[in-house]
C-alpha cells in the first residue's frame, strides 16, 4: 500500500499545482488582464478566472483609487521666488489593458509626470497666485495630468497643492508687504470718509443758504448742545444775519 502511494505522490502535486495555476479568483476590485501565448486575448473578473497552465498568463491589476504623495519640487516662480512645492494626486486605473500593455510601470510613470507637471505648471505663475489661487492651480495640474494618462488607461481624479515652503527672508518680506498694503486701505478708507464727509458739509451749507431762518435753528441747535457741555466759559459766535441787520438799520438812520 504504502509503495503505491509513493508512486502516486507526485502525480497528486503535479495536480495540485496544475489546479494552482488554472484557477485564480479576482475581488470585486481587481481585473486580470490575459495573455495566451504572449498575445493579450482579453480583461477577465472579477471572480472564478480558469487559465490553461503553461499557455496563459494573467496580469493582476487593482481598480481602486491610487493616493500618491508627490515628492517635495524645488520651484523657482514666475517672479524669481524659490519655493518647494509637495503635492497629492488621487488617481486609478480605468482599462487595464492600456494600463499594462502601453507603459511599464503606470505608478512610475504617473510619479514622474506628476512631478515635471507640477514645476512646470507653477513655474508659470507668481509667489502670490500660488499661495491665494490653489484651487485654480489644482485644476489646471489635474487637467494637464488626466490628458497625458489617458493613453495609458489612467483617469487623474483630484490634485492638491499640500505645502508652499518659502524661506524665511521671503516671509518677512511678505510680512512687510501685508502690513503696507493694510496701511494703504486704512489711509484709503479714511480719505474716502473725508471726501464724503465734505460731501455732505457742502450739501448741507447749500440747504442752510437758501433758508435763513434754518440758519438760525441750527444756531440755536449749537448753542443748546455747547450749553449742555457745562463748560466754565462759552464762546457765542456773532450770526452774520445780525450783522446785515445792524448794517440795514445803520443805513436807514442815515437816510433819514
Amino acid at each position: 500500500m504504502i509503495p503505491q502511494i509513493a508512486f502516486y505522490l507526485p502525480l497528486i502535486v503535479l495536480a495540485m499545482l496544475f489546479l494552482a495555476s488554472a484557477i485564480k479568483v479576482l475581488r470585486e476590485y481587481e481585473r486580470g488582464v490575459v495573455f495566451t501565448l504572449g498575445r493579450f486575448t482579453g480583461v477577465k473578473g472579477p471572480g472564478l478566472i480558469l487559465l490553461v497552465p503553461m499557455v496563459q498568463q494573467m496580469v493582476r491589476t487593482d481598480l481602486r483609487v491610487v493616493v500618491f504623495d508627490v515628492p517635495p519640487q524645488d520651484v523657482i516662480s514666475h517672479d524669481n521666488v524659490s519655493v518647494r512645492v509637495n503635492a497629492v494626486i488621487y488617481f486609478r486605473i480605468i482599462d487595464p489593458e492600456k494600463a499594462i500593455i502601453q507603459v511599464e510601470d503606470f505608478l512610475g510613470a504617473t510619479s514622474q509626470l506628476a512631478q515635471t507637471t507640477l514645476r512646470s505648471v507653477l513655474g508659470k505663475h507668481e509667489l502670490d497666485t500660488m499661495l491665494a489661487e490653489r484651487d485654480r492651480l489644482n485644476n489646471d495640474i489635474q487637467e494637464i495630468l488626466d490628458a497625458r494618462t489617458d493613453p495609458w488607461g489612467i483617469k487623474v481624479a483630484n490634485v492638491e497643492i499640500k505645502d508652499v515652503d518659502i524661506n524665511e527672508t521671503m516671509v518677512r518680506a511678505i510680512a512687510r508687504q501685508a502690513e503696507a498694503e493694510r496701511e494703504r486701505r486704512a489711509k484709503v478708507i479714511n480719505a474716502e470718509g473725508e471726501q464724503q464727509a465734505a460731501a455732505k458739509l457742502l450739501e448741507a451749507a447749500e440747504i442752510l443758504s437758501k433758508r435763513p431762518e434754518a440758519m438760525q435753528l441750527r444756531y440755536l441747535s449749537s448753542l443748546n448742545v455747547i450749553a449742555a457741555e457745562k463748560n466754565s466759559t462759552i464762546v457765542f459766535p456773532f450770526p452774520i444775519e445780525f450783522g446785515h441787520f445792524l448794517k440795514n438799520a445803520a443805513g436807514k438812520a442815515d437816510e433819514s
